[in-house]
């Protein structure tokens, strides 16, 4: 790891496979359903900053728009075991954010990065950070000074990340993106023109009227909720915490070459 150069679309089919970013992923059958339930039961820890209203209160309803985006099992009677996401939705969907990236990189827009899952996502957003910087575009620096009820909001290597005893914290929360946001207008700052993001990061941005795009896991339904409704403008599905954060260096590479940042 990771591969040389960007892999094709099928090398990356396999790397994804195989690293179990997509295909047979680690998170349980068991673990997807009770979040779908927790959703649909109003559940607000996995709304991921959005506010869902009672749009989504039927967990089968949420398990279909599941099976449609992410490829996880479509029997409602399916419930111990394996489940899935199809790594061609994973490339699709990869295709589709690239096409907001290059709308970034040509409009030399402001675009805003974070992360609720910094032990497996950091690089991915550092790197794109990265490579939009270099073609124009002004990477959001956020105020100072941040707090919310699990710690501070800090900005690491270009990434918004929740810090909490002098650690990157995981959280699943759209509170450290209102107080980003909320400190902006406060301050008289523009948005962002696109938050690039994760979790309650890319949620709360979308529910706040700025363009988000971000990735999820399979037992985080709420982003993908969000992209049929037309509230998150892409969500890429893939195991969000694999064994190594390295395994993602290769879908960054094919990401950032399908935008024509490499």
């Amino acid at each position: 790891m990771p591969i040389p150069g960007t892999p094709s679309r099928a090398e990356l089919v396999d790397h994804l496979v195989r690293t179990r970013i997509a295909g047979d992923v680690a998170t349980p059958r068991e673990n997807n359903l009770s979040h779908y339930r927790q959703l649909a039961n109003g559940n607000r820890h996995y709304w991921l900053g959005l506010e869902l209203g009672d749009r989504w209160s039927d967990e089968q309803d949420v398990l279909a728009v599941m099976a449609e985006r992410v490829g996880v099992n479509d029997d409602p009677e399916y419930r111990y075991g394996q489940d899935t996401i199809d790594p061609e939705l994973t490339i699709a969907a990869l295709d589709r954010l690239a096409g907001r990236l290059r709308k970034a990189a040509d409009g030399q827009q402001r675009v805003l990065f974070a992360t609720g899952h910094p032990g497996g996502l950091l690089d991915v957003h550092r790197a794109t950070a990265a490579a939009l910087r270099a073609a124009g575009c002004e990477i959001v620096v956020i105020p100072e000074g941040l707090t919310t009820e699990e710690g501070y909001v800090m900005q690491f290597a270009d990434v918004a990340v929740l810090e909490h005893g002098a650690t990157l914290w995981h959280t699943h929360s759209g509170e450290p993106m209102k107080a980003i946001l909320t400190a902006m207008e406060r301050e008289g700052r523009p948005l962002p023109d696109l938050v690039v993001a994760d979790h309650g990061w890319a949620g709360y941005a979308g529910q706040h009227g700025v363009d988000s795009v971000g990735y999820a896991d399979s037992n985080d339904p709420a982003l993908f909720l969000a992209e049929a409704e037309g509230t998150v403008q892409v969500t890429v599905p893939l195991d969000d915490h694999v064994v190594s954060p390295r395994h993602y260096d290769p879908m960054t590479a094919y990401l950032l070459a399908e935008a024509g940042l490499s």
